[in-house]
């Protein structure tokens, strides 16, 4: 193990969407702080494998911190996007009722979403088909939400971490914290490389924020893994639907749903199965089918069209309906966990609320003299391509007009682009979330030779390692 670091004024621990969005909050000021991830990317955990919605909260527990700070994040979000270029498209959502049982779940569920301040609309079910046709028989009722919409999964913790690295936020990657020593106001986490010391602590760390919690002597949630398969089907599809079709939630998940996405696909997902595995991401035959069957119930006419992948991700559910925002002014300890379904959405909203907190305790918040300011590549289909499509950037880099990626159009310029970003990607998963390569229709049958050949040019790792990492 190497010397114990230089001591820190906060460590975030944990590199999601919400441990970035804290970190890029937190650069805004005089602190020397630090990012520890256990992975090797930022975003590479659940916060990649989501649903990509821009969630109101319309369905949050009124009064619940979550509904709170889903609220104060939404317009904070929006602004953020298009100031940095997270592409965000407000479709509406429509949730369908399809039984008796469903049907008379609605008004409450349009009152919690007035208590949350949000105005759902009845329809019929005349209404609903005639603003989508394409779906099933069986459509009892609905409600319309209107700001429902969404998101980018990628693009917001690319840009949090980015933003977070330019204005000083050091990131330590395949970090894992192993144990916990307090002692004269000083907090010691261990990991494997190294040893870090920090004034203050917080726990982001996502599906183990319960055991970062336990290594500070606590024990007020269990984070159990909650899969979700989902699947992608082919851009072919996207002219089928217009709005997000959503299920009356139920107590436990939110259910499965239908959607666009910015991308130019159509998503259907997730499964909802409690893991004793928090590492299983795998896809099975039976989530598969399940999904299968309810997209023919939801939209009859999937059956017709070519899916482009599955996948899963892991949400941190927990015992408890609310996020699990803890303060331990005596430890100089902060706890956010049990961050689920909204983790994305509410993501802002959580960095502010955080900082509030740290400012009510003893740690002194000085705004910095400047917080740079970034632009991220917009991976949007509604806006895409304005590199390698635009005469005047392949005329200044020839890069650009040379395509290596022709399902999703990403050029060579794009990819050395993400090599030389602020938080290079280290494998093929991070080069995809930065630029959309292999998440086409061939699934980088076509072009993985060439980009591992221009990712073991341009970063540390040889192309034999490359492959290994990502098989």
């Amino acid at each position: 193990m190497e010397m114990t670091q230089p001591g820190y004024d906060i460590a975030i621990i944990g590199g999601g969407v919400v441990g970035t969005a804290i970190a890029r909050e937190l650069a805004q000021y005089r602190l020397n702080t630090v990012l520890i991830e256990a992975g090797p990317d930022v975003g590479a955990g659940t916060s990649k494998a989501n649903t990509a919605l821009f969630h109101t909260g319309f369905d949050a527990p009124p009064g619940s911190l979550e509904a709170r700070l889903l609220k104060r994040s939404i317009k904070r979000l929006k602004s953020y996007a298009l100031e940095v270029g997270i592409p965000i498209e407000h479709t509406g959502g429509i949730l369908v009722a399809w039984n008796q049982e469903q049907l008379g779940k609605l008004p409450a569920l349009e009152e919690d979403a007035r208590k949350n301040g949000e105005t759902l609309h009845p329809l019929t079910a005349a209404q609903i088909y005639q603003i989508e046709p394409h779906l099933g028989p069986g459509v009892l009722g609905g409600l319309n939400i209107k700001e429902e919409g969404i998101i980018c999964p990628f693009t917001p913790v690319l840009a949090f971490a980015t933003q977070a690295k330019i204005n000083g936020v050091d990131f330590l990657f395949n970090h894992p914290v192993t144990s916990i020593t307090r002692g004269n106001n000083i907090t010691q986490l261990t990991c494997r490389q190294k040893t870090i010391n920090a004034s203050w602590v917080i726990n982001a760390a996502g599906l183990y924020s319960d055991k970062i919690d336990q290594l500070f002597g606590h024990n007020r949630f269990r984070v159990t893994a909650r899969r979700g398969q989902l699947i992608i089907y082919d851009k072919a599809s996207r002219s089928l639907l217009s709005h997000i079709i959503l299920p009356v939630p139920t107590q436990t998940t939110k259910g499965v749903m239908l959607a666009p996405t910015v991308f130019g696909n159509l998503l259907l997902g997730p499964t909802a199965e409690d893991l004793p595995n928090k590492h299983d991401t795998a896809t099975t035959q039976d989530g598969y089918l399940l999904l299968q069957k309810m997209g023919r119930q939801i939209l009859p006419a999937l059956q017709q069209e070519e899916i482009t992948a599955t996948y899963s991700g892991l949400r941190a559910a927990t015992e408890h309906e609310d996020y699990q925002i803890h303060l331990d002014e005596k430890q100089r300890y902060l706890c956010v966990g049990g961050i689920r379904s909204t983790g994305l959405s509410g993501s802002m909203g959580i960095a502010e609320y955080v900082v509030e907190l740290l400012r009510a305790s003893d740690l002194t918040l000085q705004p910095t003299d400047a917080f740079k300011s970034i632009a991220m590549p917009y991976l949007g289909e509604d806006q895409y391509k304005k590199v390698s499509h635009n005469p005047d950037c392949i005329k200044q880099n020839p890069d650009y007009g040379r395509i290596l990626c022709h399902c999703e159009q990403v050029s060579r310029g794009e990819i050395i682009d993400a090599m030389n970003s602020p938080l290079p990607p280290p494998n093929l998963d991070g080069l995809r979330r930065r630029t959309r390569c292999l998440q086409g229709r061939c699934q980088g049958f076509y072009c993985t030779a060439e980009l591992v050949e221009i990712m073991a040019q341009w970063g540390p790792m040889s192309q034999n390692e490359l492959l290994a990492v990502d098989q």
